[in-house]
């Protein structure tokens, strides 16, 4: 049967939690449109995170690679259209790393867009009332790093199609810290929907209006 790799992240800066691992072990398995979504998660180092979603591309062969990580503050799901051939890290990872103006992958292009249909994704979370709206920045800590890497090492995977996708801190994180906040359970439908349209859509809307960047 055809995979779905679908990446999110360990815990990370004091954190006690992440959504999107807990939104990767719950869909682990799951079947969508006759495909097995493989849930797994890396670590929040860079480097280390980049090399394992690139071993898993090799050893999964998936159709489909959606990485999924925790974007504190924002209040919707954001499909990212870019990512940038920068590490500037504002805390250390969870090894203790800071790379600062360093490239993700030295030689490489100033950036890669992603092959998902972004505003077909935002069009399809909001007609089911999810929160969303497409980003035009992924940062420069490991969510972009780990976005940069895939889509390099997807250059030459025409047939395999790549992105990433933030999610915002669950409720009970946001309300520690007083910010936007989504139900865990209504991020996890949506990522379901994210999959499901990227395996369903191939050309992407050009009339989905709200942004994020």
């Amino acid at each position: 049967m055809k995979t779905v790799l679908l990446a999110g992240f360990e815990p990370f800066g004091g954190d006690a939690a992440n959504p999107s691992e807990e939104i990767a072990d719950t869909l682990d398995g799951l079947s969508l449109r006759g495909r097995t979504v493989l849930g797994r998660v890396l670590p929040c180092e860079f480097g280390a995170a980049r090399l394992e979603l690139a071993k898993l591309v090799r050893s999964t062969h998936p159709e489909l690679v959606i990485a999924i990580g925790q974007a504190g503050g924002r209040s919707e799901i954001t499909p990212e259209r870019v990512a940038i051939n920068v590490d500037d890290a504002r805390i250390p990872d969870n090894s203790g790393h800071q790379p600062i103006d360093r490239p993700v992958v030295r030689g490489g292009p100033a950036a890669y867009w992603s092959t998902l249909p972004i505003k077909a994704i935002v069009a399809a979370l909001k007609t089911e009332g999810i929160p969303a709206a497409v980003s035009q920045t992924a940062g420069t800590f490991v969510c972009n790093h780990v976005f940069y890497g895939l889509m390099h090492e997807l250059r030459w995977q025409k047939r395999i199609r790549g992105g990433f996708v933030h999610v915002p801190w669950t409720l009970e994180q946001a309300a520690t810290r007083k910010g936007p906040g989504l139900p865990l359970e209504q991020m996890i439908r949506g990522i379901e929907l994210v999959i499901e349209t990227a395996l369903s859509v191939r050309r992407d809307s050009r009339h989905v209006g709200g942004s994020l960047g």
